[in-house]
């Protein structure tokens, strides 16, 4: 079982949300929503008529949506059997979870 394909999202708290986005667009020439942040968009390697994106977002400092400074969502194969395969491993696993279809 694949385990890990790649990264889904990266998302990071910021004390100056604003002025960190304007330097992201000015310096590296990532324009972001506030709101919701911006895609970068791809192809799958082995199959080029898969497309995928990979989300990338600043939230406000105080944000309660994550409570670390910054969250990686990963991409996995098989969610399902990647959880059971890591709680057999005697990894915690929260139950908390938001499905994306």
């Amino acid at each position: 079982m694949k385990r890990v394909t790649g990264i889904g999202g990266i998302f990071f708290k910021a004390k100056d949300q604003p002025k960190l986005l304007e330097w992201y667009e000015k310096h590296l020439g990532i324009k972001a929503d506030p709101n919701y942040g911006t895609a970068f968009e791809w192809r799958e390697k082995d199959d080029p008529q898969k497309e995928g994106m990979t989300a990338w977002s600043l939230f406000k400092g105080d944000s309660k949506y994550f409570d670390r400074p910054f969250m990686v969502n990963y991409r996995v194969d098989d969610l399902d059997a990647l959880l059971e395969a890591l709680q057999a491993e005697g990894v915690e696993i929260d139950p908390k979870r938001e499905n994306q279809d």
